[in-house]
């Protein structure tokens, strides 16, 4: 009987990938990168191992909100204090962080568990063109052809 092989930490090679976000819907962006750094985009994808790739994002500040999300969507956050309540919406977040944003959407798309906070730390957000990993060596990776 044959079983399937099962993936090994100390096996998985990494590869290292820009995506462009300009653009590209947050929604569309953040389920194919969340994908990347599961492994799910491998053939030897185990659930219980972190097969993922690292992936930078660049000019995350043009990343696009569809609808009217830039002014209805509300992320609220507390500070567990009383009146701590504070409350953004999605296109002022675009406007102050966009790093954040997108990071909240992709962190939303992982496992919420140790496993998906480790798969988390291999996402490098850039609001603009430039990034400062370029000694890995990435390659372009279009998210328009993926979708």
């Amino acid at each position: 009987m044959r079983t399937t092989p099962l993936a090994k930490a100390s096996e998985v090679e990494r590869k290292w990938y820009v995506v462009d976000a300009t653009d590209v819907v947050l929604g569309r962006i953040s389920s194919v990168v969340a994908a990347i750094l599961r492994g799910k985009n491998k053939p030897i994808y185990t659930p219980n191992v972190d097969t993922g790739d690292n992936v930078i994002i660049i000019n995350a500040e043009k990343v696009r909100l569809t609808g009217k999300k830039a002014k209805n969507k509300i992320y609220y956050s507390h500070s567990d204090h009383p009146g701590g309540l504070k409350s953004i919406s999605a296109g002022e977040k675009r406007d102050k962080t966009p790093e954040r944003l997108i990071e909240d959407s992709i962190r939303g798309m992982l496992p919420k568990n140790s496993l998906g906070r480790q798969e988390f730390l291999k996402l490098h957000v850039y609001a603009g063109p430039e990034h400062k990993n370029q000694a890995q060596n990435p390659e372009m990776l279009d998210i328009n052809k993926l979708i």
